[in-house]
């Protein structure tokens, strides 16, 4: 089980960084969900995983399952669902702003100076 968990936090963060070094800003939105899921599923399993345990300490339960690491990864689910709904909204309007979704885009005229091997000219 414990393999099975690492190998899925381990494929949920390679995934997430490729699509984070994307140059378009919709995988770079996916990329970043995918790293927050990666580690909240980190987090979750940082609490070990136990089965028909109570959540907190009883009389007749032999032993407990630390809630702690559950109250995280609900913290981290609400910040990483602001955070995602900002970074939409910063796209769509860098978007709409330029028509293009591109994120290290170049404007017109320091593209063609720089193939022409002009000095670049800053407006």
């Amino acid at each position: 089980m414990e393999l099975l968990l690492a190998s899925a936090i381990g494929v949920m963060t390679a995934t997430g960084l490729y699509l984070v070094f994307r140059l378009r800003t919709f995988p770079v939105i996916i990329g970043t969900s995918l790293l927050s899921y990666a580690v909240n599923v980190f987090l979750f399993a940082s609490g070990r995983l136990v089965v028909n345990r109570p959540p907190v300490l009883s009389d007749d339960a032999a032993g407990y399952t630390d809630p702690l690491p559950q109250a995280l990864v609900l913290t981290a689910i609400v910040i990483s669902f602001g955070m995602t709904a900002v970074v939409v909204i910063i796209a769509l309007s860098a978007y709409l702003s330029s028509d293009d979704d591109h994120v290290d885009d170049v404007p017109e005229g320091l593209a063609a100076a720089k193939r022409e091997g002009e000095p670049e000219v800053r407006t």
